[in-house]
Formats: structure tokens, C-alpha cells, sequence
């Protein structure tokens, strides 16, 4: 092969080459642009996984919320869900104290606090509090003591539990025991435990 025909392959040669180089470079974008649509798939398949987790968990909580409703607003009206229904409380005692037919009632309320047994419950997302209320009263007999309680039981005032009693004998002034007074003073701790949803705070705790 002469120079002049090398010369006349000179320019398909370099056209060749440009060509291969361009070929090269879009095959490689390509396969860049194909990396790039892969992943956003991948993670576009992610999300909607996602969100019908959600959905589906969404449905089976309202579920949940719709079969259990009408016993939550009942617990509710009892003043066993939400805030505490202290005025409810002190209305209870005085009509205990009425239909037990005792000597009235002192009382003494503390702060509210966490329910010590609260895991015993399972309350889920909803946290279990306590507020112990001291109650001082007499009585003509024992027996005064339960008819008490389950008058206040009856009052659907909130849900209590009795921590504690104690009795003891009264003495008379005079030594003489008179018909219908009080022979017994009785005092008793009982928590009025109330459920609420859990605050931000405590759910990190």
C-alpha cells in the first residue's frame, strides 16, 4: 500500500474513531441513566410498600378504634379514661356517705402519680396514673365499712381500688354506749386510677 492510498485512508479512519469514541460515550450514559432508573424504582417500589403498610395498618386500627368505641366512651363516662374527675370523686363520697348512713367523711387527696402496677394492665399507648385519697370516718359496725364502698362502687364516680384499712374502737365520753353512735373509727388509703393517652415525652421515656 503507497502512500496515496494511505493518505485516502486517513479521513475514514478518523471518522471510524469519532464514531467508536461517540458510541462508547452513549453506551456509557446509557448505562448510567439505565443505574440511575434502577434505583429510583427500587426506591419508588420502597414507598409504596410502604404506604400500604400504613394503609393497611391504618385500616386495622380503625378497626380496632370502631369494634372498641363503645366501650372506651363508656369507660370514659365513667371517668376512668382522661383527665381525673376529682369534683365526680368528692360527690361519690358525700353519696356513699348518705346511703351507708355514716357520720361523714374527711378527706385528703395527694398529688397524681404513676400507677405502680400499670404494667399489669397492658395498657398499650395509654399511660395508667394514680392519686391516693386518705379518707377518715366513723362507723357503727363493721359491716358499715363494706356497705360503704359498695355504695361508692355504685356511684360510677371513677374506678378506685382500696389500698389499706385500718379500725379502731372509739371510746365513749361518759362510758355509756348510746343507740346509733359511732363505735369505730375506720381510716382507708384508695387510689382513683385514671388512663390517658401518653404524651411525647413520656413515650421516649
Amino acid at each position: 500500500m503507497n502512500a496515496l492510498e494511505l493518505r485516502a485512508l486517513q479521513t475514514p479512519l478518523i471518522v471510524l474513531i469519532l464514531v467508536i469514541g461517540l458510541a462508547a460515550g452513549i453506551i456509557y450514559q446509557l448505562d448510567q441513566s439505565l443505574t440511575t432508573a434502577k434505583r429510583s424504582l427500587a426506591q419508588q417500589q420502597s414507598q409504596l410498600r410502604e404506604a400500604r403498610t400504613r394503609l393497611q395498618k391504618s385500616g386495622d386500627e380503625k378497626q380496632l378504634i370502631v369494634r372498641h368505641l363503645g366501650s372506651y366512651q363508656s369507660l370514659e363516662r365513667l371517668g376512668f379514661v382522661g383527665e381525673e374527675q376529682r369534683l365526680n370523686w368528692l360527690e361519690g363520697l358525700r353519696q356513699s356517705n348518705q346511703q351507708a348512713q355514716l357520720y361523714g367523711i374527711q378527706y385528703n387527696i395527694g398529688a397524681q402519680q404513676t400507677y405502680p402496677y400499670a404494667g399489669e394492665l397492658d395498657a398499650g399507648q395509654l399511660g395508667v396514673h394514680q392519686s391516693v385519697m386518705r379518707l377518715n370516718f366513723q362507723l357503727l359496725h363493721e359491716a358499715d365499712l363494706l356497705r360503704f364502698f359498695r355504695a361508692l362502687a355504685t356511684q360510677q364516680a371513677g374506678f378506685f381500688s382500696v389500698d389499706q384499712c385500718s379500725m379502731e374502737r372509739l371510746e365513749s365520753s361518759n362510758g355509756v354506749r348510746v343507740n346509733l353512735q359511732a363505735n369505730l373509727r375506720a381510716e382507708c388509703d384508695i387510689a382513683w386510677i385514671t388512663l390517658k393517652p401518653l404524651s411525647a415525652g413520656d413515650k421516649k421515656s
